[in-house]
């Protein structure tokens, strides 16, 4: 079985036993035929939407290092941020993206993104699948998935700051640990199982046998723990200036914080580790549809559309919006599909907030 099939098998788990509403089904129905219609990637939106994404990002991270006043520093660094940010997005694509549909897509994107951010697109492939995996969602299986809307106030704070220290971790886990790993078996399945991922959920470990299904693992990690070698031994021998490293990290630091900010509104996260149907799991994230005009900004590549993402895991993301548009118009603002639909960012912090200091209240 190779990687992309062990993926879609993750997500083609069947749901749980429920019983479900007729709304649901209909609601159901009307988004697998529209997947049908509508799940055919852009090859050309795909590559010319990353290529201006990595010209920006990186152009005004060199303007950020070469910049001497502070404004400019700041006003750069902020346009290097959200467009790296935006590259980065395109991770989540890759995890559902048939490589056969777009071909050469994912060695590109690893090669100008996932190695120079120190995120190859290992660390999210097939974990992020888990997340969609239906008996698996919003359980302690999931890795993406914490009741934060559960949990107490202080642990939002924690969670937003230790995303600030991303770029330290990627650094210590590609210069160091990766290298190091090669010493030791046993250590070497410690960096796979706990240090290999993207999660938010601490108590998930990855199969060390799934490294298995992509060829190209070892291939993405040597390339990555290179450059992060080649960044700490260039700078601890005074070729590159320090600052120049850590203007590099304030700007992966910034990336990561930002999409740090943009998972805390992605589900309603109040799931206590139970399986849920597929609507519920539906009803439990957040789209942000437009009129919002900031939404595409902090949930770039169709993240602003999370819930119905959901239900649609393998639309591309620049058909998204049309695919809003017609659940839209078929149910309108009474049915089960609005329910999902938000207006910002604001409200939704505000409501998780609210939610997390009522239920310390109620203990």
């Amino acid at each position: 079985m190779n990687a992309y099939t062990a993926l879609r098998a993750a997500e083609a788990e069947a749901a749980p036993p429920a019983r479900t509403s007729a709304e649901d089904q209909d609601l159901l129905r009307a988004a697998g035929k529209i997947g049908r219609d509508l799940g055919k990637p852009d090859a050309r939106i795909y590559f010319a939407d990353l290529i201006a994404c990595v010209i920006l990002g990186y152009g005004a991270l060199a303007l950020t290092i070469v910049s001497t006043g502070l404004g400019l520093k700041l006003a750069f660094g902020a346009v290097s941020v959200l467009a790296l940010y935006r590259a980065l997005g395109f991770i989540h694509e890759l995890s559902h993206l048939n490589p056969r549909a777009m071909p050469g897509f994912r060695r590109f994107w690893n090669a100008i993104v996932g190695v120079p951010v120190m995120i190859p697109s290992f660390m999210y492939e097939g974990v992020h699948n888990i997340h969609h995996a239906r008996t698996r969602y919003g359980t302690a299986e999931d890795p993406e998935y914490l009741p934060l809307a559960l949990m107490p106030p202080r642990m939002l704070a924690l969670f937003l700051l230790t995303s600030a220290l991303a770029p330290v971790g990627l650094l210590l886990r590609y210069g160091i640990l990766a290298p190091l790993s090669l010493l030791s078996p046993k250590f070497r399945r410690v960096v796979v199982e706990r240090y290999s991922s993207l999660v938010i959920n601490p108590a998930f470990r990855r199969d060390p046998k799934e490294r298995m299904a992509y060829k190209d693992w070892a291939l993405w990690e040597t390339l990555t723990s290179l450059y992060a070698m080649g960044w700490l031994a260039l700078t601890a021998t005074g070729v590159i200036h320090w600052s120049v490293l850590l203007t590099v990290m304030a700007v992966i630091s910034g990336v990561a914080v930002l999409n740090q900010v943009r998972t805390l509104v992605a589900h309603l996260w109040e799931n206590e580790g139970e399986p849920m149907t597929l609507t519920q799991q539906f009803l439990d994230s957040a789209n942000v549809p437009p009129p919002n005009p900031l939404a595409a900004i902090w949930a770039p590549v169709g993240l602003r559309y999370h819930a119905m993402h959901h239900l649609l895991p393998a639309v591309p993301y620049h058909n998204l919006g049309k695919a809003h548009r017609a659940l839209m118009q078929q149910f309108g603002t009474q049915g089960t599909y609005n329910r999902a639909n938000y207006t910002g960012l604001w409200a939704l912090c505000r409501d998780l907030v609210r939610s997390s200091f009522r239920k310390q209240a109620g203990k």
